[in-house]
């Protein structure tokens, strides 16, 4: 899923590249960036985290404002839209569990219960292990 929504990038006044970032349609959604560009990636993982959490508690993300719409109130001021690839992000830092069914064979699943292994623990840490990703 990719989304877009427009961000309002509020220079400092104390500094001549720093920026804080607000996202109008995600509540409480601030962040801020030593120049533009970090404003612009600070804002993308801002909102992505943002939207991630709302996705992953089972609502949906929210409508987006009209970039026109985002009135600009402060000099030097910067409306623009920040551009989310929510799959993306979902995959490298989504928390959500996702059910896969196995098969194995009736011998190992004897031993496995026997020894009293927790299936889904065991399954991460071998897939782990063998894609060499560290927890």
């Amino acid at each position: 899923m990719v989304l877009l929504y427009p961000a309002r990038f509020i220079p400092f006044e104390d500094s001549e590249d720093g920026y804080t970032v607000e996202i109008p349609d995600l509540p409480g959604c601030v962040t801020q960036g030593n120049n533009l560009a970090n404003a612009v990636k600070m804002a993308v993982d801002a909102a992505s985290g943002w939207v991630l959490d709302e996705l992953e508690d089972g609502r949906p993300a929210p409508a987006a404002t009209s970039l026109s719409l985002i009135p600009s109130e402060i000099p030097g001021e910067i409306i623009s839209l920040i551009y989310l690839d929510m799959d993306a992000y979902a995959e490298k830092y989504g928390e959500k569990a996702v059910r896969k069914n196995l098969t194995i064979p009736a011998w190992l699943a004897a031993m496995a219960d026997k020894a009293n292994l927790n299936y889904s623990a065991t399954l991460q840490k071998a897939l782990m292990s063998e894609l060499g990703v560290r927890s």
